[in-house]
């Protein structure tokens, strides 16, 4: 079954309520991961790929990571193609304050 219609967009006050919310309940020690653009764009651009699945899972030292993989239009992860992980946890690597941080 093919995704269905939404529109994913939210205004920058919901996304903000979003982000504090997680940090106000401590669910994690990691507030955000940062990819970079080319290889996103590499796990997006491979063929058959019509969306994005975000996976939450641990690191080999137990701390929160995400997996990105490809999703086809059947809603199946393109698992043999192009998987990222290894991003950049915030904290340390953090952005100026903002209103997703504050």
């Amino acid at each position: 079954m093919a995704l269905p219609a939404r529109n994913h967009r939210i205004t920058l006050a919901e996304a903000a309520a979003h982000t504090k919310r997680h940090r106000d309940a401590k669910a994690s020690e990691i507030n955000s991961h940062a990819f970079h653009k080319d290889q996103v764009m590499e796990l997006l651009n491979q063929k058959g790929c019509v969306g994005l699945r975000i996976y939450h899972g641990r690191d080999e030292k137990g701390k929160p990571s995400v997996v990105l993989a490809g999703m086809d239009q059947a809603d199946n992860d393109l698992h043999a193609g192009v998987l990222l992980e290894v991003a950049f946890p915030c904290p340390p690597l953090c952005p100026a304050p903002n209103p997703l941080t504050a």
